[in-house]
């Protein structure tokens, strides 16, 4: 029989397999890849996070973290992953006998000022963009309060901490009843997650593009996602050719509306999901390629 930690970094690996395979607008695919970064970066990068990140039960969530950062750059030399990193690793310490909302809230309130300190280190190893400054907790100045804390002080302006701020609602709860109400839209695996992404950028916006471009770019991105549903996507020739337009947007000036956030949030939820059982992959779609079966 397979164990929990092997088990779990499946869970991980399939999860991110899956993110990185669908057609979300704006993100990384296997036939949509940034000039400094393709799927197969992103897949290197889950084979050497997932097995680290199973572990996360058994250390601080700090250390696993740090780890985790440190397992991707020796495998690529660019981002690929931390907002992944930083949402799957507190779902990964749930322990077993727990279901993750009833154990989440208590991995949260764990967390302590010396997990804040190796966050702190991994956010800055990993160099991911438009980072800026802070009033409170500077990422460049020693923390003194739990990562927990940490992470609500940045809650209004970053989606990943909102996540630790509220026991991970818009994955938990939000994110797992989208899940369910894109069944109802289309048969098709894939363009339930691509609906599910745009569920989330018509609501949400995504935090990485507001800090790169502003908020009223975010904002516009919340109206061009929110079009694409109304129209009826992926029903309708419309909504089709509308989508195509919005991918367009997303990816023009050198990427930096990649919504980026919002991809990482659909990998934790599919990791929660596989975790759950409350999805079951169809087939292989999701692989690019055998080295990753």
């Amino acid at each position: 029989m397979i164990s929990w930690h092997a088990q779990l970094s499946e869970w991980i690996r399939t999860a991110c397999g899956m993110e990185v395979a669908c057609p979300k607008p704006g993100n990384v695919g296997p036939q949509q890849p940034f000039s400094h970064a393709t799927a197969e970066d992103f897949l290197r990068s889950a084979d050497a996070v997932a097995p680290v990140l199973s572990h996360a039960e058994r250390q601080p969530l700090g250390q696993t973290i740090l780890q985790a950062v440190q397992a991707t750059r020796s495998v690529v030399s660019h981002n690929t992953n931390l907002g992944i990193i930083l949402l799957t690793a507190p779902l990964a310490a749930v322990p077993p006998e727990q279901s993750l909302v009833a154990g989440i809230t208590r991995v949260l309130d764990s967390l302590t000022v010396e997990d804040s300190r190796l966050v702190y280190q991994a956010i800055l190893l990993a160099e991911p963009g438009g980072l800026g400054t802070a009033d409170q907790q500077d990422l460049h100045c020693q923390p003194t309060v739990s990562l927990r804390e940490c992470m609500r002080l940045a809650a209004d302006r970053d989606m990943i901490a909102r996540q630790y701020a509220n026991e991970f609602q818009e994955v938990l709860c939000l994110g797992v009843d989208l899940l369910r109400e894109s069944r109802q839209v289309t048969a098709s695996q894939s363009q339930q997650i691509t609906w599910v992404a745009l569920k989330y950028l018509a609501e949400f916006g995504d935090s990485l593009v507001a800090r790169r471009c502003g908020r009223e770019v975010s904002a516009k991105v919340r109206t061009l996602a929110a079009q694409v549903l109304a129209d009826g996507w992926p029903a309708s020739q419309e909504s089709r050719v509308r989508l195509e337009q919005f991918d367009q947007f997303l990816r023009a000036d050198g990427h930096r509306r990649n919504p980026g956030t919002t991809a990482d949030l659909i990998a934790a939820l599919l990791f929660s999901a596989l975790r759950e059982g409350w999805l079951v992959p169809e087939d292989d779609w999701w692989k690019i390629d055998g080295k990753h079966a």
